[in-house]
């Protein structure tokens, strides 16, 4: 049932951060497994925005990014290269393929990985928070991330996580609005990327996204010098783990390509890899080779570290999942109001 909370959930998600236009065209791409009333939701903002609005609707792609391109259909194909938004609801999902390549060398379409988002994603993500005062927090953390290259970033949880890190360049920071060309993500995390050899030490994951998402019942640990050196627990997800690190990078085990810090206030763990990663405190982990590495791509595995305590060159960001700073971030994301129960 489309209520008022979620139509307007799709409304922001459309025109506000998407930016949709009268007259636009709006692809929406989604699969049998995932929420299709949420669909409907967002077909209904872009048709109401004035758009021209289609969706297309896949079975379940067993692997994402370019191991998804065998299994993508001639139709959906030309369809993503000839609209001006793509709101990919797909899980696993289309970005880093062949077929998300094509589309965004046309620098026509603004592409939004909205991965496995659902009618209570929409509700809470979207319309749970005062957009402007989440993009706020938002620019202050991607500012601060991107001022700490070439420091060292420290994480630890009460799992029993303990790793260090020395921050690369970040590629991009994230726009409040998508009203140019490329690839955009659901707003609420902050990405954090590693110079791949300089991460030491330990990761311990109570959720996968390897090719499916899953919450454990046992900790997975992995144990990094460098590259990934081993893997432990998972009970039977650790066989599927090891599966897919080991396709993300060659055959071989890879590296810590990005670690990310949430802070969405009315994000909730264990509604989808998506809002998982964005709840306040956690941390997506993403494991394989990047994109610009010979064999690397969007393929790659993550798994989510929860409460984390991250200081960068010394300064604590986050306590126990709690944002304590930079002080400005943290005053900031203190404020940040639920609009929605």
């Amino acid at each position: 049932m489309i209520d008022s909370e979620l139509a307007r959930g799709a409304d922001v998600l459309v025109r506000d951060q998407m930016a949709v236009k009268p007259g636009e065209s709006v692809l929406i791409t989604s699969d049998t497994a995932g929420d299709l009333v949420a669909v409907e939701a967002v077909l209904n903002a872009a048709t109401l925005a004035g758009a021209k609005a289609a969706v297309i609707l896949n079975r379940p792609l067993p692997l994402q990014g370019l191991l998804a391109d065998p299994f993508v259909s001639a139709p959906l194909a030309e369809a993503v290269k000839n609209c001006d938004v793509w709101i990919d609801m797909t899980c696993p999902y289309l970005a880093g393929s062949n077929t998300h390549d094509a589309a965004m060398k046309n620098k026509r379409t603004r592409y939004l990985l909205a991965v496995d988002i659902g009618s209570g994603g929409l509700r809470r993500v979207y319309a749970g928070v005062d957009m402007d005062a989440l993009y706020a927090v938002q620019n202050e953390l991607d500012s601060f991330v991107a001022a700490a290259t070439g420091k060292t970033g420290h994480i630890t949880n009460q799992a029993g996580s303990d790793v260090t890190f020395t921050l690369a360049k970040p590629s991009y920071g994230k726009r409040r609005r998508a009203d140019v060309p490329g690839t955009t993500s659901v707003p609420g995390s902050c990405l954090m990327y590693p110079e791949l050899d300089s991460v030491r030490g330990r990761v311990v994951l109570d959720t996968l996204f390897h090719e499916y998402h899953i919450p454990l019942r046992t900790p997975l640990v992995i144990e990094l010098d460098g590259r990934i050196q081993s893997v432990s627990g998972g009970g039977s997800e650790r066989a599927v783990m090891e599966r897919a690190l080991r396709r993300a990078a060659g055959g071989d085990f890879g590296y810590i390509i990005h670690f990310t810090l949430g802070f969405h206030p009315t994000a909730r763990q264990g509604q989808g890899f998506v809002e998982d990663l964005r709840v306040t405190g956690n941390n997506a982990v993403g494991f394989g080779l990047p994109w610009w590495e010979p064999g690397g791509g969007e393929n790659h595995p993550d798994g989510l570290m929860s409460l984390q305590t991250l200081t960068i060159d010394g300064q604590p960001i986050t306590e126990n999942g709690v944002v304590v700073g930079p002080p400005k971030a943290a005053k900031l994301a203190a404020k940040l109001k639920p609009l929605v129960h």
